[in-house]
């Protein structure tokens, strides 16, 4: 097979440990800010489980899937709470784990584009691999070389010395990969002998290619297949080997003979997950049509149907404590994950009583899993509420959930509730622009801010429901009020008030601590909410949580990362400036009052219609007299907020307000202070003509005797 290449001849690439491999920031593509709304701890696989590894020694099963986290399981069947730990520091699925090192070190690949190495047995994340530049969809491990493969969507496999591996720390951060090349489409599928001499990729290409590992020397591709290859399967000593596809058909390889010498019609869909026993004589299939079938590959007539499952099969992990296997881990697109015994397998077959009929229908072997490792319910359906803050989502349990984007929080769980009612039921007469976006892909809300929309909603702060310390109602910026809430661990953002003297003495008294202002001041996110830093499209760079910014390796890495559209609001407290926009008030048409000298207005981009109503009101009904008599004649001289209350009322009884002729629906007079002119951009006047548009809402009011109408500024592009 050749002789192991040197340095100089193999293909290599480097990469680094998470904490120092970071690109240029000049070089990066735009940065962009995510969250995880999420429970402290996710007990429970809250969507599809894309990986399955056991650990026979300490009895552990490894589960890793679409919900971007690993988490491990004592499959001793006494324990009543099965859940151990959860490994989390993927942002993203992961799509393949292997259990290295006799159960020390675990390799995971996912869509994040990462390949991570973590100590298995205390469940921390040692190093991350950032070499590919797409999802990373499949692994491959040889077991006496301790060596491991890794392949994706990037058509790139990579090969790492897992020792090598786990012995990178901060200063020893620079690890050597031999690259394997020739793929012309995306790999799904990856396997290695457990000798380390023969690689096998499967992809959409429909073909298998073989490498020699230590040589990296392309050795054959094989033809046969008429889809994506989904698994693949070598045995010991490389010399055959099995492969799924989404054909439908399972084939067995002569690699010897560099052909195909059997064909296996098992299922009615695509084969997506496969095991074998130790000798290479009986294989495990499932997938697509939810079916675990058991064939004799040396007599393709003699085939057991194992059991059902409700989803289809994503993975298959045998038990491989006994010789035959005495059970099969099995899971699927649905978040539980079931063991199925296979102790009956053998009668099966002894009494002839087996599948040899496609198209007669089959008793399973097992009506009912051995053992469940119970999965959580996953979002599958959200819908952002038109103010902008709160969302409705719908799970796979069909509960209907009220979420706080805000505050990153569950606000209430509603249960089994019409979806489209309640998003009926809790619509608001209010416009406020988009400024996040929602993604359900791990089975949990994840919202992502951008530098392009972040700061475009303004609400007040009474409106929002937040107070002020001075008892002002502040316009506040949405988007900048999270990212401070985000950050509000990280020492940069803090400001202390204090000039030096007061920060001695107080330093003395032991004060400083308290001083010190940190967030917004209105409110704070859960301090376990995942922040996630990452390139449009994708691309993690870090990943925290929300406490632990004030650490000093965060802290450095934050200093890296961080955009600066971020630092401007959280750092240096830059908050967005308003944009004037010139607007006109002109009595309606249908009013018959007189057209009025054509003043052009202001506003900024967030206006309360109740505002509007009282400047006409007062500047322009001219009606302030009627109201100073009314309170004069009483002896108590109003205050202030008496005036402004008496006003809103008169105005709120006298007005009716139209913007390009369109009245909204009917509000009362109390729910006025929530609705708002947005955004009267001069540049598009005609997108004012409806009152959900986006430049405003328009309010009608009770008992009008004046009507208005508003007009945004065109001649000035």
């Amino acid at each position: 097979m050749g002789a192991f290449p040197s340095r100089e001849t193999a293909k290599l690439s480097t990469c680094k440990m998470a904490a120092h491999h970071r690109q240029n920031a000049a070089g990066r593509r735009k940065v962009q800010v995510s969250y995880v709304i999420r429970d402290e701890v996710e007990k429970y696989n809250r969507n599809g489980v894309n990986a399955l590894q056991l650990d026979p020694a300490l009895n552990r099963l490894f589960t890793a899937g679409r919900d971007s986290i690993i988490r491990i399981w004592s499959v001793n069947q006494h324990k009543q709470d099965p859940y151990i730990a959860s490994m989390e520091h993927h942002t993203d699925w992961v799509n393949d784990i292997v259990l290295c090192c006799n159960g020390k070190t675990l390799i995971s690949a996912s869509s994040d584009t990462t390949v991570k190495v973590w100590n298995a047995h205390k469940g921390f994340c040692m190093s991350t691999l950032r070499t590919h530049k797409d999802y990373v969809k499949a692994l491959a491990y040889a077991k006496d070389k301790e060596l491991v493969a890794s392949a994706g969507l990037d058509r790139q496999i990579f090969l790492w010395d897992v020792n090598t591996l786990t012995a990178l720390t901060a200063s020893n951060n620079t690890v050597t990969t031999s690259s394997l090349s020739g793929n012309k489409d995306s790999i799904y599928s990856l396997a290695m002998n457990q000798m380390g001499t023969v690689i096998v990729s499967g992809s959409t290409e429909k073909v298998l290619r073989v490498w020699d590992p230590r040589t990296c020397a392309k050795l054959m591709k094989l033809k046969g297949h008429t889809d994506n290859v989904k698994s693949l399967l070598l045995n010991r000593d490389g010399t055959q080997c099995l492969s799924g596809s989404s054909d439908g058909t399972i084939r067995l390889w002569s690699l010897g003979q560099q052909r195909c010498i059997a064909t296996y019609r098992v299922h009615d869909e695509g084969v997506w997950a496969l095991q074998a026993n130790e000798a290479f004589t009986h294989v495990y299939s499932g997938g697509r049509d939810r079916k675990v079938y058991c064939t004799d590959l040396r007599n393709p007539d003699i085939r057991v149907l194992i059991c059902e499952e409700k989803a289809p099969v994503l993975k298959m992990e045998l038990d491989r404590s006994a010789d035959p296997p005495p059970a099969i881990w099995v899971s699927s697109t649905k978040s539980s994950v079931n063991k199925w015994s296979l102790k009956g397998i053998h009668n099966f077959r002894a009494s002839g009583d087996y599948d040899n009929d496609c198209s007669s229908p089959v008793t399973p072997l097992c009506s009912q899993p051995e053992q469940v490792i119970k999965g959580g319910a996953s979002i599958i359906q959200c819908h952002i509420l038109n103010d902008k803050r709160h969302i409705l989502t719908k799970d796979t349990n069909n509960n209907v959930a009220y979420w706080d984007v805000l505050k990153a929080c569950k606000g209430e769980d509603l249960g089994k509730v019409e979806f489209d009612e309640e998003i009926k039921k809790r619509f608001k007469m209010v416009y406020v622009p988009n400024w996040f976006s929602v993604d359900l892909k791990t089975g949990m809300l994840t919202i992502t801010l951008d530098e392009s929309d972040c700061f475009a909603a303004w609400v007040s702060a009474k409106d929002a429901g937040f107070t002020s310390p001075d008892g002002s109602d502040p316009k506040l910026n949405l988007g900048g009020l999270l990212l401070q809430a985000l950050l509000e661990f990280w020492p940069r953002t803090h400001i202390n008030p204090m000039d030096e003297e007061e920060n001695e003495v107080n330093h003395v008294n032991g004060e400083q601590e308290n001083r010190i202002q940190k967030g917004n001041g209105y409110f704070q996110v859960p301090p376990h909410t995942p922040v996630i830093f990452g390139e449009a499209g994708g691309r993690t760079l870090f990943r925290l949580l929300c406490r632990d910014s004030g650490g000093e390796t965060e802290s450095m890495l934050l200093n890296e990362t961080v955009p600066q559209w971020v630092i401007d609001i959280t750092v240096d407290k830059n908050m967005p400036k308003f944009n004037k926009i010139p607007f006109y008030l002109q009595p309606h048409s249908s009013s018959g009052a007189k057209t009025l000298k054509k003043d052009r207005l202001s506003a900024s981009d967030m206006l309360q219609v109740r505002k509007v109503m009282e400047h006409v009101y007062e500047k322009i009904i001219n009606l302030d007299n009627e109201s100073q008599t009314t309170s004069s004649s009483t002896n108590d001289k109003p205050s202030e907020q008496e005036k402004e209350e008496d006003m809103a009322v008169l105005a709120e009884e006298k007005i009716e307000l139209l913007c390009q002729d369109q009245v909204g629906l009917l509000a009362t007079p109390s729910e006025l202070g929530s609705h708002y002119f947005s955004h009267l951009q001069h540049s598009h006047p005609q997108a004012v003509s409806h009152g959900l548009g986006p430049n405003g809402i328009i309010t009608p009011i009770l008992a009008p005797t004046h009507r208005f109408s508003t007009q945004t500024w065109t001649s000035e592009q």
